[in-house]
């Protein structure tokens, strides 16, 4: 996450699809998986993220709150404003969760159930086949800003979730800007585990609107209830969502932490990052590791 408010001089003329494929590749032996910019927007503030292949979302669920986190403890200090991405304007609560990190940020994210990115989407479509992506499976869409595929599976495939994720690529006439694509499991009404290939990224740990739309697929088909906060899990971690449905109108709330690990600075020559200091962000580290025991533990 690069604060570009702050260092505005130094991003004029920046390649940004090509730092942000540098920037993720820095970091090996864990490579990241995208770069947020916090910048202005007019008067107000908004979230920039490019994907690991230098490709730009709309939005990013995880990285909105951190952007949010940034904003608010340099340029706000206030605990409810607005950022704006991808075109959007998206509410943002800071909240108090005790047991996941001080910094714990809600996003309300307005759901549509059809956009031009899903021609074949119609008014709306919620668990009907696609044969050509898949013989059985049945599949819901929405659009978050980005857009979503959501599967209903009793148990997460994730070999078979990477290679519908590849496949999408192939089947431009439905998918014409691509495609985040879950698997919903359903644990109990009020526990969800949700298993991502993210869009211009692959298959990752976590991936905020993922867990929003799921969470909404499950309270549209009865799964799961609406206007109560449901703990959604992955690999990465887990968040609450709650789903409020008023009339044709949808809305879900994403809650959870803004963990910084480190900070720093780096130098850009145009093709190479170098990393010039980095200072961990160790009791912030302790404090997230300590929740992540403390899910492990859960049935």
């Amino acid at each position: 996450m690069v604060d570009a408010i702050a260092a505005d001089e130094a991003m004029v003329g920046i390649d940004l699809a090509a730092f942000s494929r540098a920037a993720c590749q820095a970091f090996w032996p864990t490579p990241l998986d995208g770069l947020l910019l916090a910048v202005r927007r007019g008067e107000g503030f908004a979230m920039r993220m490019f994907n690991t292949d230098g490709s730009e979302a709309e939005m990013c669920g995880n990285g909105i709150r951190c952007v949010a986190r940034l904003v608010r403890e340099r340029y706000l200090q206030t605990d409810t404003f607005i950022l704006h991405s991808g075109g959007k304007e998206y509410p943002i609560t800071h909240k108090a969760y005790p047991g996941i990190n001080p910094e714990t940020f809600g996003v309300e994210i307005a759901i549509r159930l059809a956009a031009d990115d899903f021609p074949k989407g119609g008014e709306r479509f919620l668990e009907q086949p696609i044969p050509e992506l898949h013989p059985t499976l049945r599949f819901s869409y929405l659009n978050l800003g980005n857009p979503h595929l959501v599967a209903q599976v009793q148990e997460v495939d994730f070999a078979l979730l990477t290679q519908l994720g590849e496949r999408i690529k192939e089947l431009g006439e439905w998918f014409p800007r691509g495609m985040n694509l879950s698997f919903l499991q359903v644990q109990n009404p009020e526990r969800l585990f949700v298993a991502t290939y993210e869009r211009g990224v692959g298959l990752t740990n976590s991936c905020g609107t993922a867990m929003t739309a799921s969470t909404t697929v499950a309270v549209l088909l009865g799964l799961a209830p609406a206007g109560r906060e449901i703990e959604v899990h992955n690999r990465g971690g887990m968040v609450r969502c709650s789903c409020r449905i008023e009339g044709e109108k949808i809305a879900t709330c994403l809650v959870g932490n803004a963990t910084y690990e480190a900070g720093g600075e780096l130098h850009w020559d145009g093709c190479r990052i170098t990393r010039l200091s980095e200072e961990p962000f160790t009791r912030e580290q302790e404090l997230y590791n300590r929740f992540l025991a403390s899910l492990q533990r859960e049935p």
